[in-house]
């Protein structure tokens, strides 16, 4: 009888059990993890977040807005490597292109590049960014306007513009290539 008993609870439990699903990773810890000052935690952490997907964009658009100067380089290349699933991310990560930082400017206009075609509401920012001082910002706008292609379209003008700098002149002839060819 005890055996019946203990086969119909261990059975109950792994029917709950597997109808819940796997659980994902815990996302708050992962971004929690990704403000240590171990940069390995925060490798670490930054790929599990990568593996997890779009439930981590909230969080990640959080880190952001931070004071924290390292906290936002952290969340814009975590958010590079999310690529596509990003894109909820586009608004925070378009306002983060006038960030005081040039290298954050510049890793905020990788992460809107690897989001791509989906990255089309940040085209006026990245126009914008054409214009930066800084050349790698202006080169890696024009590498994000073109990986975001037809969806840019308004940005040729500006593009061609910016291609008569020497440094800017390869990427944004590329991206004008791209964004007609589709």
């Amino acid at each position: 009888m005890k055996t019946k008993a203990c086969l119909a609870l261990a059975t109950a439990v792994l029917g709950v059990a597997c109808s819940r699903g796997p659980q994902g990773p815990d996302v708050g810890a992962l971004i929690s993890q990704l403000k240590s000052t171990d940069p390995e935690a925060r490798g670490k952490a930054s790929l599990a977040i990568i593996r997890a997907g779009e439930p981590a964009v909230p969080g990640l658009v959080e880190m952001l807005k931070s004071e924290d100067p390292q906290f936002r380089a952290t969340a814009a290349s975590t958010l590079f490597g999310l690529g596509p699933k990003a894109r909820e991310a586009v608004p925070a990560l378009a306002d983060a292109l006038s960030d005081s930082n040039p290298e954050m400017r510049a890793s905020v206009a990788m992460a809107l590049e690897s989001i791509g075609p989906d990255a089309a509401p940040a085209v006026p920012a990245l126009v914008r960014a054409l214009r930066d001082r800084e050349g790698l910002v202006r080169q890696r706008a024009a590498i994000a306007l073109g990986s975001i292609g037809p969806g840019a379209r308004d940005a040729v003008p500006a593009l061609a513009e910016a291609a008569r700098v020497d440094l800017v002149r390869p990427a944004a002839e590329e991206a004008i290539r791209k964004i007609q060819a589709r």
